[in-house]
């Protein structure tokens, strides 16, 4: 039997089961009771019966000899035994020693009221009677010539055993029908207290319901979004009940995460907010600096080898701080939303652009491409995919040591394109991996030969991440030591 999940169906189930063993206990008490009471009845019937029927039966009458307590009674017109106020069914039987010498029973006489009619025993009923104890008490026993009977041995004056019994045929069949009576009504009185209760338990979870409905709704919501709106609230309750209680604890709860994450939002907005302006008011005096510095190493005079070197290196550093000012002002902008271009742009001819560049960039390292023989056109900004596809190629040649292999895959699978960057590298750390799309995040470039340290700005993967997600797609990171791949996932028909 499957077992109940919900709230409601267990406290049904266990009303059902509660009042299961309350009318099982009240049927079992009720029969038992009666059973012992109609069995006491009969014994007392055994005892206002007596021996006399039993004594009769070795002496049909009055005769001078008879010592078995029959002296004042005759027996029937048939001499066959003293049935006088004997039920119907009344058995009788008289034992010397463990022998049964007569055994008897009241019967219907032909037309004359009663009469005694023998009864034949097989053996096992002899043993049974032997084995009655003579204490005047009644006992129950099976006798295959006849039925259950109770019987009572007492001894009679010649020292033999004189057993009188009666039938429980009549007890038995009144406890039966007491118990078909119990079940019938046990059953109707459970089938109704389960459908009443299912109704009642139902009615009185109402406002668990609706707290669980409300909650469904809420984490259903876009909360990884920052968008912040009026969230449902669960209905009033009754909040001297522990549901009311609930329900108005959720509520508040809710109400603290809404304000929290309003906090966050607002927060984040002005971090964007910050970002896109810095980047955007930066641009200008790195710009001015590089002129500056370009300017000084084209003065026609002599200018001592520091001083261009520290020209030079003004020049360079101004020009990657241009590049992090760029990105981080491309990064607030895909924060915020802002659309990108949604064009036809053919996959196939930027990664074969871009594999240009990099070998151009990467003599040393080995390029192979894997190419689907169909062009794979995507809807999107041609610029930003060309950026992606830069971004993980150099990351690629940046993080590996000349030589390597390094393997640009792209297909269709399902009406998705998918774009594959893989490398026979050291791969990519452990304690990097789980923020390697995060922002300003570095791997160790001491692993790569020939590389210099603080080569680059910890923005290109994040750029690669926040470009996919704005085509509608995703990018992964599948990487062990001898093998790392980047899987670029775009829609092909994103618009």
């Amino acid at each position: 039997m499957p077992r109940p999940h919900t709230l409601r169906a267990r406290l049904t189930a266990g009303l059902v089961v509660l009042l299961a063993v309350s009318c099982a206990a009240v049927g079992v008490a009720a029969v038992v009771e009666l059973n012992g009471f109609l069995t006491g009845r009969l014994d007392q019937q055994l005892h206002d019966a007596g021996e006399r029927f039993p004594a009769s039966l070795e002496h049909g009458g009055t005769l001078p000899s008879d010592h078995d307590g029959d002296q004042d009674g005759g027996g029937d017109k048939d001499g066959d035994g003293d049935t006088r106020r004997q039920t119907v069914g009344t058995f009788g039987a008289r034992l010397v020693g463990d022998t049964v010498t007569n055994a008897a029973v009241v019967g219907s006489g032909p037309g004359a009221g009663t009469g005694a009619l023998d009864v034949t025993l097989g053996a096992a009923d002899r043993r049974t009677l032997a084995a009655v104890p003579a204490d005047g008490r009644g006992h129950t026993v099976e006798l295959s010539a006849l039925d259950d009977y109770r019987v009572m041995a007492v001894r009679g004056r010649d020292g033999d055993v004189l057993i009188t019994g009666l039938p429980t045929e009549p007890v038995e069949a009144t406890v039966h029908r007491l118990e078909l009576v119990a079940a019938v009504v046990f059953g109707a009185a459970l089938a109704l207290a389960g459908f009443a209760g299912a109704v009642w338990v139902r009615w009185s979870l109402r406002p668990l319901s609706r707290v669980a409905a409300t909650a469904t709704k809420v984490s259903r919501l876009p909360l990884s979004s920052g968008e912040v709106g009026l969230w449902p609230r669960a209905p009033e309750a009754d909040p001297r009940s522990e549901v009311g209680r609930v329900a108005d604890a959720f509520n508040t709860m809710l109400g603290h995460v809404e304000d929290a994450l309003t906090k966050r939002q607002a927060s984040e907005e002005r971090l964007r907010s910050f970002a896109a302006d810095a980047s955007h008011e930066l641009r200008t005096p790195v710009a001015s600096i590089r002129g500056h510095a370009e300017l000084a190493l084209l003065h026609p005079g002599p200018v001592p080898p520091k001083v261009a070197r520290a020209l030079e290196r003004i020049e360079a550093e101004a020009a990657r701080m241009g590049e992090m000012v760029d990105d981080l002002l491309l990064l607030a902008r895909l924060d915020a939303g802002r659309p990108l271009e949604r064009l036809p742009v053919d996959l196939t001819r930027l990664v074969l652009d871009a594999v240009t560049d990099a070998q151009a960039a990467g003599p040393g390292h080995r390029w192979t491409l894997e190419l689907s023989e169909e062009p794979v056109t995507v809807t999107g900004d041609a610029h930003r995919l060309h950026q992606v596809l830069a971004n993980l190629l150099a990351n690629a040649r940046l993080h590996t040591p000349v030589g390597s292999t390094i393997t640009i895959s792209l297909e269709t699978e399902d009406g998705t394109a998918v774009l594959k960057v893989h490398d026979d590298g050291p791969g990519v750390a452990a304690d990097v991996r789980p923020r390697v799309f995060e922002r300003f995040t570095h791997g160790d470039r001491r692993r790569a030969e020939g590389v210099e340290n603080g080569t680059g700005t910890g923005l290109g993967l994040s750029i690669v991440a926040a470009v996919a997600e704005a085509h509608g797609g995703g990018v992964a990171l599948d990487s062990a030591p001898g093998s790392t791949t980047f899987t670029v996932r775009i829609p092909v028909g994103n618009g």
